[in-house]
């Protein structure tokens, strides 16, 4: 028997539906996990989700389903990690395509339960933000869950709504989150996350990132990305629950509206009109901006001395911890430089490791 994960935000959704997957059905379960093409721009320049046209090398599973295998390559200037969670994974990776909006993500999953007759289907968020309104002032990517969350609840067949890690992404703070969250399904631990312990070595998802940490005992502030505030490292951190997926469309208003598209552009249209924007749109711009900005790499003595500026001004906002993604973009290195970066801090400061994330040191 098969067991379908859709991982709602892809990114660090599919590396986490890994981890879960293991957590609640063992070590030998082999899930597909149905997840976007959609790494940002550390990872890929161009703005937006990937669509089976730009790759190379993908196998087909239904007509409307493709798998993404660890020969299957990005058409250049596209990036994907998708190849290398293949590789380092046992998991099937499915793409979803949003080009076709709601109405063709749902086809795909119609297709997939149809094909493997999954003995369960969960829909995993990282994070919770999967929940908002929409008009939440700290939401930054509402697009991707929204999608994902109006496709499975056309579905002909069950499906469970899983949210770890409430509050792990920054978007939603967790007091706002806890009201809206089901029965505790499990507390991830250190054994449950190490089978993406290598993932996270590169993988750049930040709240995957915390996920892993917590189940590891990490705690304190963890300053992410753009975000405002830092994200509080907590017990409730590696904590799994289970969300009615009803009560979530009915909160959703995104997901409500565009339950009949069938193009990425009219769900980005909706975005626009009840979110007041489209992450894509923002994409377009940072794009843009790093498009004008030259690369150059610095010597290590001056990464050092820039690290030491960042981190008293992280020990000035209460941070205690932050991810090579967040430095890499406070020290305006481009993504390319971000293992470069990593392994300079590792080798240089090894006890500020805990990984996978870096620890803001103590004091000067």
């Amino acid at each position: 028997m098969t067991r379908l994960i859709v991982a709602a935000g892809g990114g660090g959704d599919a590396v986490a539906a890994a981890a879960v997957d293991a957590a609640l059905y063992g070590d030998g379960d082999r899930a597909v996990i149905l997840t976007y093409a959609w790494d940002r721009l550390l990872i890929d320049p161009v703005p937006g989700p990937r669509g089976p046209d730009h790759f190379t090398g993908l196998e087909p599973i239904t007509p409307a389903v493709r798998a993404v295998p660890a020969e299957a390559r990005p058409i250049a200037p596209a990036g994907s990690t998708l190849p290398r969670l293949a590789a380092e994974l046992p998991h099937t990776f499915a793409l979803i395509d949003p080009h076709h909006g709601a109405e063709g993500i749902t086809r795909q999953l119609e297709e997939l339960v149809s094909h493997f007759t999954p003995e369960s289907t969960d829909l995993l968020d990282v994070g919770g933000d999967i929940l908002a309104r929409g008009d939440e002032p700290t939401l930054r990517s509402p697009l991707a869950d929204a999608l994902t969350l109006a496709a499975c609840c056309q579905v002909n067949a069950p499906v469970r709504l899983l949210v770890a890690g409430p509050g792990l992404d920054g978007e939603l703070p967790l007091d706002d989150l806890r009201g809206l969250l089901g029965p505790l399904v499990r507390t991830l631990t250190a054994e449950d996350v190490e089978p993406i312990s290598s993932v996270l070595e590169w993988h750049p998802s930040d709240a995957a990132g915390m996920l892993a940490a917590t189940a590891r005992g990490v705690r304190g502030a963890c300053e992410v990305r753009d975000t405002g505030l830092p994200v509080p490292l907590t017990d409730e951190g590696p904590i799994l629950h289970e969300v009615d997926l009803d009560e979530a469309v009915s909160r959703n208003r995104l997901a409500r509206a565009i339950m009949e598209t069938e193009s990425l552009e009219e769900v980005e249209a909706h975005s626009r009109e009840i979110c007041g924007s489209s992450e894509i749109d923002h994409e377009r711009d940072k794009a843009a901006r790093l498009g004008e900005q030259p690369s150059a790499k610095p010597a290590p003595e001056a990464v050092l001395a820039e690290l030491h500026r960042f981190e008293a001004g992280a020990r000035s906002r209460g941070v205690t911890h932050t991810t090579f993604r967040h430095i890499t973009e406070a020290l305006d290195l481009d993504g390319s430089q971000r293992d470069g970066l990593r392994h300079l801090l590792i080798n240089s400061r090894p006890e500020q490791y805990e990984a996978p994330l870096w620890r803001i040191a103590a004091e000067a």
